[in-house]
């Protein structure tokens, strides 16, 4: 069973090995994430650098080399050479760096899930690899239920839960409040009558459990 984590990257080196459909997808993926991205590819289109431009990432056309994946978090391994992706994961091992090969879950120390993102809003869904065709299933499905509102709402609890901790220091009654203010009714609320709405009603809920 693999273990579900949100991996904070931001200032780490994550190294991308192969620029082909596969490694342009990973290299995408990791735009947000505020991490240093490092592309090796013997070649790079033209269309990936230009996706990446105003960014920090690092583009190195060249043959992969253990070399480059010195002081990396992360590596994938994203080649279309099984026998190099190999290679790669077992650099990775002797380097203690977390490896992900795409199209090899034997192969993988992390594996990347199906994503529904809405703002700061992220739903991941993972089939241990198995088939993740089902995954991506999923996500259709969840993205029909999930609503660009519900990460805007996620955006004004984030305000409101810095009022609770600033007025409320009572661990249970804190408690209490934070999961009120994240029940159906505050999104209704939200939904229909919009932020400043949902902040008067949240006031009133946070000031009858004030210290």
């Amino acid at each position: 069973m693999k273990y579900p984590i949100f991996l904070n990257l931001k200032s780490q080196r994550a190294v991308v090995i192969g620029a082909g459909s596969v490694g342009t997808r990973k290299v995408l993926s990791l735009l947000d994430t505020q991490a240093r991205i490092v592309v090796v590819a013997e070649h790079i289109d033209e269309t990936l650098k230009t996706r990446c431009k105003n960014t920090d990432v690092e583009f190195v056309e060249a043959k992969y080399s253990k070399e480059y994946l010195v002081g990396a978090t992360i590596a994938f391994a994203a080649t279309n050479d099984r026998k190099t992706n190999e290679q790669i994961y077992k650099d990775c091992q002797q380097l203690e760096i977390l490896c992900n090969s795409p199209d090899n879950p034997a192969i993988c120390d992390f594996l990347l899930p199906a994503v529904v993102k809405r703002g700061n809003l992220q739903i991941a869904i993972g089939t241990e690899g198995n088939y993740p065709a089902y995954a991506g299933h999923l996500r259709q499905k969840l993205e029909e239920i999930i609503t660009p509102q519900h990460g805007e709402f996620v955006a004004e609890l984030e305000k409101l839960r810095s009022r609770v901790f600033e007025q409320i220091s009572d661990d249970n009654k804190r408690k209490t409040v934070l999961g009120t203010l994240a029940g159906d009714e505050a999104f209704e609320i939200f939904k229909k009558n919009g932020p400043k709405a949902l902040g008067d009603w949240a006031e009133k809920i946070i000031s009858k459990s004030k210290d």
